[in-house]
C-alpha cells in the first residue's frame, strides 16, 4: 500500500513537473513557429499552429535589414567582459565574507541585495549624464561596467553561499603550509568550488545577455546588443510579429544553446550549496 502511494507520488509530480515545463516552454516554441509565418499568418485569428506555408522570408528579411552578426559579437563582449570583471571582484569578496566573517557581514549582504530592489529608471538619468560626460555613452565599455554593477550582488551572495560549504580547516591547513593569500584563492578555493563558480558564470552571462533596459537606454549602434536588435522591429506603424519573431529566436539561439549543452554543469553548481 505504501508502495503505490509512494509511487503515485512520483507519478503526480513527475506530470506536474512536465505541465510547468511546458507552460513555460510553450512562448519559445510560438516564437520559433511564427517566426516561419507571412505576416498575414502570424496575426490571423483564430491563431494556426502548423497549418500555414512556412516561409523563410522574416528571416531573409531580418538578415538584409540588420547586421545581426554585429548585434551577437557586441552581446558576447558584454556578457563575457562584464562576467569576468565581476567574478575577479565577487570571487575576493565572497571569500573575505565567508571564510573572515565579522558582525557586520550579515548587514553587509543584505545592503548589497538591498540595491537590485532600487528600480532601474530611478538611476536612468545620473547614469545617462555621467555616462555623457565620460563618453561611455553607446560603447560596449560602459555597458560592461553597469551590467557589472548590477549583477556583482547577486554573484557575491551565491558565490558566499557555495564558499560557506567549504571546510574552512582546508584553508588553514594550506597556511600552515605557507600559502599566500593569492595562492590560497587561487589554488586552493578556487578548484574546490568549480562547480558553484561555473554555475554563477554562467548564470551571469544569462542575465547580461538578457538585459534590456540598460542596453536599451545607453546604447544606439555601435555598442548595441541583441536587445537592441529586437527592439528595432518595434515601429509606430506597429509590430510585425513574423519578423519580430524571427529576430527574437535569433537572438535567443546562441544562449539556448549555450544553456543547453551546460545545463549538466549548471544543475551540478545549483545544488552545490547555493540554492538551500
Amino acid at each position: 500500500m505504501a508502495r503505490n502511494v509512494t509511487t503515485a507520488k512520483r507519478v503526480g509530480w513527475s506530470i506536474a513537473a512536465w505541465f510547468v515545463a511546458l507552460l513555460i516552454f510553450f512562448p519559445i516554441l510560438w516564437t520559433v513557429i511564427t517566426s516561419f509565418k507571412s505576416e498575414g499568418a502570424a496575426i490571423a485569428f483564430p491563431p494556426v499552429f502548423f497549418d500555414f506555408d512556412w516561409t523563410l522570408s522574416s528571416y531573409v528579411e531580418v538578415q538584409e535589414r540588420s547586421d545581426y552578426l554585429l548585434h551577437v559579437w557586441n552581446s558576447a563582449v558584454i556578457s563575457l567582459g562584464s562576467t569576468f570583471i565581476a567574478l575577479l571582484i565577487s570571487i575576493p569578496a565572497a571569500w573575505s565574507m565567508a571564510f573572515n566573517p565579522t558582525k557586520r557581514t550579515k548587514d553587509i549582504l543584505m545592503w548589497m541585495l538591498s540595491t537590485k530592489m532600487l528600480p532601474a529608471v530611478a538611476v536612468l538619468v545620473p547614469f545617462y549624464l555621467a555616462y555623457k560626460n565620460l563618453g561611455l555613452l553607446d560603447t560596449k565599455l560602459g555597458l560592461i561596467i553597469i551590467l557589472t554593477m548590477m549583477n556583482l550582488p547577486i554573484l557575491i551572495w551565491m558565490l558566499f553561499s557555495y564558499f560557506k560549504e567549504i571546510p574552512g580547516e582546508i584553508l588553514e591547513a594550506c597556511r600552515m603550509d605557507g600559502a599566500t593569500l593569492g595562492q590560497e584563492i587561487v589554488y586552493i578555493l578556487t578548484p574546490m568550488a568549480v562547480p558553484g563558480i561555473a554555475s554563477t558564470l554562467l548564470l551571469n552571462i544569462i542575465m547580461a545577455w538578457n538585459e534590456a533596459f540598460w542596453t536599451l537606454n545607453i546604447s544606439a549602434s555601435q555598442a548595441a546588443p541583441l536587445s537592441a536588435f529586437i527592439a528595432s522591429y518595434s515601429s509606430p506603424e506597429g509590430l510585425f510579429w513574423a519578423k519580430l519573431s524571427a529576430a527574437s529566436t535569433l537572438a535567443i539561439a546562441p544562449i539556448l544553446i549555450m544553456g543547453w549543452f551546460s545545463q549538466k554543469q549548471l544543475v551540478r553548481g545549483l545544488t552545490f550549496g547555493a540554492v538551500k
